[in-house]
Order: structure tokens, then sequence, then C-alpha cells
């Protein structure tokens, strides 16, 4: 539990009216994970593992419905410095720190009761943020929509580092191709035929997902609430549905060609295409780019949830944190775990160890669960009621990292030159 200190300063900075805070904490940890100390200022695939870590420091992005923190700590990851809320009040849902080409750009996607959403930019680890006033992100004038929430945030190729995407509500994908600073809808999606026919799941009509294949420059795959999975082949122009065996539990048609309530899609870029997915009532993995998905919820409390988050060096491990229902969006039995598969879902193993047992009734969204890239990996999540977990041990155990944020919507790992 996070044991807030009463020495508080406070300065403002150049970024949309935030402040930053320089708090005294020490969080303290009586599970074997170890100490977390905190203080604020403001199967059959080769196994990858990362770079040097020298001169790196952990980052973590966290978004919440007030605002966003930026967290920062080396490599051991036991001590972390809380910067925000940056863009006080506003909500936050979609996250990015862009490393490629040398670049240190964050992007958060914000959500203004004044300016509506809009994508702001830091070069400084937040310090500053470009002006609100500008919104990039934007329908064409005679497609009769207009913005309403940018879900998800996912940098290009590593071949194509000027090369970024958004997903958008209402459902649609936006691209940008000179770093950000201007961006175009995907009209192959964004006119396909089906489009009529997508109907808002519980949290509006989004597209929440990227997936690039790292090989293959002309295909990608999105998914959305509600429509399912759709996968191009020819570089965007055209989209099909992907969704044989994924079923829609709420539809008369069970297994319809598309409309599923799609949450979540992962893969490995030393196996692009296995796809891993966390459906609305569903878990499953596809071996052919998603022409076809398979049922491996075997062992798991419930198969509803929405987070999904790939182990960064192994391709057949995979962590969600599973839901006890649509109806009740909590930890089943009242505990709060993570599960995990080291073997691509054909069991899965609940990871308890330093998170709460007893009257936990926690909820964690689609983009709350995150992994760094050290050699040894931490993962990470954040929870409807402010929580944020940490494990320095691929999720053997846990250590609080803050205990009362506003609602967490997003956490996204990165890695940071050394301060």
């Amino acid at each position: 539990m996070v044991n807030r200190g009463s020495d508080l300063a406070s300065k403002k900075t150049r970024s949309g009216g935030t402040t930053k805070r320089t708090r005294g904490l020490a969080s303290k940890s009586t599970r074997s994970g170890g100490t977390a100390k905190r203080t604020r200022s403001g199967g059959t695939a080769k196994k990858t593992r990362s770079t040097s870590s020298r001169n790196q420091d952990a980052l973590l992005l966290v978004g919440t419905m007030k605002g966003a923190f930026l967290l920062r700590s080396d490599k051991s990851r036991q001590k972390w410095k809380i910067e925000g809320p940056h863009f006080r009040g506003e909500a936050v849902y979609a996250l990015l720190h862009d490393t490629r080409s040398g670049r240190a750009r964050t992007f958060a996607a914000t959500n203004s009761p004044h300016w509506g959403p809009t994508l702001r930019t830091s070069e400084d680890y937040g310090k500053t943020w470009s002006e609100p006033g500008r919104q990039s992100v934007k329908f064409p004038a005679d497609s009769g929509r207009a913005l309403a929430q940018i879900w998800q945030i996912t940098p290009g190729r590593r071949t194509e580092p000027d090369v970024l995407y958004c997903g958008v509500e209402p459902s649609a994908l936006f691209e940008s191709r000179d770093g950000g600073e201007s961006w175009q809808p995907n009209a192959g999606l964004l006119n396909h035929e089906h489009q009529p026919k997508w109907q808002p799941g519980g949290g509006g009509l989004c597209l929440h997902t990227i997936v690039l294949d790292p090989d293959n420059s002309r295909r990608m795959l999105v998914a959305m609430s509600t429509g399912g999975v759709y996968r191009s082949d020819d570089g965007g122009r055209t989209w099909r549905a992907r969704n044989v065996g994924v079923r829609a539990q709420f539809l008369p048609d069970k297994y319809p060609e598309f409309g599923q309530c799609v949450h979540k899609v992962v893969h490995h870029p030393a196996r692009p295409g296995r796809l891993f997915l966390q459906n609305h009532w569903g878990l499953y993995r596809s071996d052919d780019w998603g022409d076809n998905w398979q049922d491996i919820a075997n062992g798991v409390p419930s198969d509803f949830g929405f987070a999904m988050q790939m182990h960064p060096h192994d391709p057949d491990t995979v962590y969600i944190v599973p839901l006890e229902a649509d109806t009740f969006r909590c930890t089943p039995e009242a505990k709060l775990r993570v599960y995990r598969t080291k073997n691509a879902g054909r069991s899965w193993e609940p990871l308890a160890k330093g998170l709460p047992q007893r009257d936990a009734y926690e909820t964690v969204l689609r983009d709350a669960l995150t992994a760094d890239s050290f050699g040894t990996p931490g993962i990470y999540f954040g929870t409807r009621s402010g929580k944020l977990f940490g494990s320095r041990d691929e999720g053997g155990t846990w250590t609080e990292i803050a205990d009362s944020l506003p609602p967490i919507v997003c956490v996204k790992a990165s890695v940071a030159g050394a301060a």
C-alpha cells in the first residue's frame, strides 16, 4: 500500500495548464516482489531478447479519466517518480512513446470538454505539450461523421519511422506519414460495405486495436467493438472480415460474418501470423492471420474480459485479466488475478502473489495491461479504481505502485534514456 507523504511542492509547467508535483512518497510492500518506494515529481518460434538496458529507464504512461501521469524508474524498477496529472480533467484513452529513429516523442489522445478529442505531443517527456487547438485527426466534412474519441495510437513499422496509425470512434482508421503532423482516414475502411451495419458496444463504436505484419508491409489487421476483426492484404485499400470461429453471444446468429464485439488482439513479431484474441465472451487463437480462430479458454474462471498483453520476448506467453461477466464486470470471486499462458493457450495459470484476494471488485480495461522490454520484462496494469500494479519478474510477484489515481483506462510501457 502506498503511504502518501505530506511534503508537496508544486510548480506550473507548459503542459496545457497541468501542474508538476514533487511528492515525497514511500510505497512499502510486504510482498516478496520487493519494496517499491515512490518519489513523485509532478513453443515453436525462437524467443527474442531485448538489447542492453544500460543507461535506460523504465517509462510508464498512465491514462485516466482525469488526465495522464508519467512514471519513471531506473532499470531496477523499484522506485518510481510520478509526474502529473497532465491535461487535468480530460480523459486520456490512448498514449504512445515513440522511440523510432532515435526520437523521444510522446503522444497523448486527450478529450477536452472545450476542444474535444485532440492528439497532443511532447518532445521532452511531458515537460511541454503541443497546443490543443489544432485538431489534426478529423473526418472529412462530407463524411457526415464527427470524431468522438481516439482509442488507439500505434507506431508504424521500424522501416517506416514517420508512419503512425490511430483507431477512433466512430470506428475508423487514420494514418499519418509525417510523424503525426497530419492525418488521413483510410478510405477502404471508411467506405466499407459493412460499415452501416456496425453497432456500438458498451463503450461506443470504436476501432481500438491495430496489428501490423512486420514482414509484409501490405498486411494489417484491425479490431472494433462491435464489428469484429478485419484484415487488409493490399496496404489498406480493401478489407475483409476475419471472424470465423469467433462467437457473438449477444446476437441470434452466434457466428456471423461480422458483428462480433472483439475486445483485444495481440501477436508477437517473431511469429506474427499467430494471433490471440480476447472477445466479449471468448478467448481465441489463430494460426493463419485470422482466417480461422480456435477456442483456448482452458482453465480460466471466465472467458469474458478486456485486457490482453503479449510477452515481449516469448511468442508462447500471453497475459489476461478475466472479469466475471458482461453484467458484472469485476474480477471473479472478488480476487484480483492476472492469468498467464506459457504454451499458446493450452493452459492458463493464475498470478496472484502480492495482489488482493479478498473484496477486490476490480476492473481492468483493454489498454490497461502492458509490458516493458527489459531482459526480464516488467508487467503492469491499472484498475478502474485507480490502482496501479507492477511485477518485475514476469508476473511471479506484484507490488502496488499507486493506489489512488483517477480511474485508469490506459497503461503503456516504454524505455527512456537515463535522466
